[in-house]
């Protein structure tokens, strides 16, 4: 059954055309994976569904009768001063209506004029089990218990549950966004980019969640691991148009390469027809000059090339952005923590939490080191520690005397966010401003953009251009902080094979599965304030 359907859609935003002619439908227990290259409308097409933007005339958005919505935008808003858990249960208004209507009926119920009247007293007792029955299908008196189950199992700590709004991350205003979702439990969920800032035990608690789903799920996600587990289809966003294919992201990729394989093929072949044909045209043109009788196949021949339906030239391969990380060989040792602790002192009445405790590894040159843990387990913490930023309690740690560190910032913050795109290279690199339009570019900005004060970047452009920074750098060793968030999947692939071919040495923190199975030769897991190593990618790490 079609839950959601689109036709003729044409979009325009400013002075961009997204989409043209656009069609799709989304049945009502289908889970889809929305991908494409940042920038191409992926968020824009959710939000023509929930009506945010409207289509231009002549194109339709229509939901079935019944269907209701449930969307996480990248970037939720909630009312700064409400605790998480507070905010949380108002992700179902109706629970609190019920709970009011049921005082109402308990009132009443209370009343001589009700329960001495027996017609009064049937009806009062057939609304209250009419709405018990509601409620408990909502969860009942167990919906608080539910939704700190949700809060929890998505990765926020029950320190954090109580907290202020305003006191919590980005990431975690997104973690309650999507237990309001779950706890509303729309017949579609519209989730844009919902892992991101996931720990991978939330990543795990996810998936089980949409693939369990009741209802139809449209993910947009850069996770291509999350699309594997849980989307049975993939919808690509790309030059204004949306393509589906069945399956999960890597039968995509395999349908794809593929698809167009066959389409360059049947390409070369009416080229090499046309072309054949011209040649044939041409001929006759110059035969008629001897001879007039060669004039009907002249007309013969511009009428079938006249008709020919050309086919349009797949492209195999989209612009990427230029990465090339070229590092150089410095100490043989590059990294050495010696028995390192780190307790932060917390307000009077709280304990003191012990972060860190007797941390001691080694990294040698060319190692691709990765870190995990839960968030909030102090991964953040061991690098700035690194970095010097802050300074152990007990403990050593060495840097190889040969070792520049190169830092890629979760949240952007060593970026100057009132800074231009093109003064910020410049500074990087010491270069023109011409070379550092050209650098831009081949980071696929635009010279308007380059020109623009960093502020004005979106999250994928701000991850794009902080790497181009860490190239200019000329580091040799790379602490790189969730690099693959934000960053669309081809992006991601482009930072996957520069990394490949860097000469030096990288500890990242990561929760994206695909990318530690592609770019580490072991794992690091910080848990209980302890590391514990492990040899191999992601896949080795979670046999254990």
């Amino acid at each position: 059954m079609i839950a959601i359907s689109l036709t003729n859609v044409r979009l325009i935003l400013g002075a961009r055309t997204l989409f043209q002619n656009l069609n799709w439908e989304i049945q009502h227990d289908q889970k889809i994976g929305l991908i494409g290259p940042n920038g191409a409308g992926k968020s824009s097409l959710m939000k023509l569904i929930t009506a945010e933007n409207s289509p231009e005339p002549g194109g339709n958005v229509v939901r079935a009768k019944g269907t209701t919505l449930g969307y996480l935008p990248q970037h939720p808003e909630f009312d700064p001063d409400q605790t998480a858990l507070a905010v949380t249960l108002e992700g179902n208004p109706r629970v609190a209506q019920l709970e009011a209507a049921l005082t109402a009926v308990e009132t009443q119920l209370g009343l001589p004029q009700v329960y001495e009247n027996a017609t009064a007293l049937e009806k009062a007792l057939e609304t209250q089990q009419r709405l018990l029955s509601e409620y408990e299908s909502l969860g009942g008196a167990g919906y608080p218990s539910r939704a700190r189950e949700i809060l929890r199992g998505l990765g926020l700590p029950d320190s954090d549950i109580f907290k202020p709004i305003k006191q919590l991350s980005g990431g975690q205003k997104k973690l309650i966004g999507l237990a309001r979702l779950l706890l509303l439990r729309p017949s579609a969920l519209l989730l844009d980019e919902p892992d991101n800032h996931l720990d991978l035990p939330g990543k795990a608690f996810l998936e089980k969640l949409i693939v369990g789903y009741p209802g139809a799920v449209v993910l947009i996600s850069h996770d291509r691991t999350l699309l594997d587990a849980t989307v049975t289809q993939i919808a690509e966003v790309e030059d204004g148009r949306l393509t589906t294919f069945v399956g999960n992201y890597t039968e995509y990729i395999m349908d794809k390469e593929q698809r167009l394989a066959k389409q360059e093929e049947l390409f070369q072949i009416q080229q090499r027809a046309i072309n054949r044909m011209e040649l044939a045209l041409k001929r006759y043109q110059t035969w008629v000059k001897v001879s007039e009788k060669f004039a009907s196949r002249v007309h013969s021949m511009q009428t079938r090339l006249e008709k020919v339906q050309k086919l349009e030239r797949p492209t195999l391969e989209r612009r990427r952005m230029g990465l090339e990380l070229n590092g150089w060989r410095g100490s043989n040792q590059v990294l050495e923590l010696i028995n390192v602790s780190k307790t932060f002192r917390l307000p009077t009445r709280e304990p003191e939490k012990v972060v860190l405790k007797d941390i001691s590894f080694l990294l040698r040159h060319g190692e691709r080191v990765g870190l995990v843990g839960a968030n909030g387990a102090g991964k953040s913490v061991l690098l700035r520690l690194i970095l010097g930023a802050e300074i152990p309690d007990t403990g050593e740690i060495r840097i190889g005397p040969s070792v520049k560190m190169g830092y890629y910032a979760q949240e952007h913050e060593t970026l100057d966010f009132n800074q231009t795109l093109i003064d910020a290279v410049r500074r990087a690199g010491n270069g023109s401003e011409s070379n550092a339009v050209a650098l831009l570019i081949r980071y696929l900005f635009t010279y308007q953009q380059a020109t623009q004060k960093i502020g004005t970047l979106s999250g994928g452009e701000r991850s794009r251009l902080q790497l181009l920074l860490l190239v200019l750098s000329g580091a040799n060793f790379l602490l790189l902080d969730e690099p693959t968030n934000n960053i669309d999947i081809a992006s991601a692939e482009a930072l996957e094979n520069a990394l490949e071919d860097f000469n030096g040495t990288v500890l990242v923190i990561s929760h994206d599965r695909y990318f530690l199975d592609r770019t580490v030769n072991r794992i690091l897991e910080l848990k209980n304030s302890r590391l514990t190593e492990f040899i191999g990618g992601y896949s080795d790490y979670a046999q254990n």
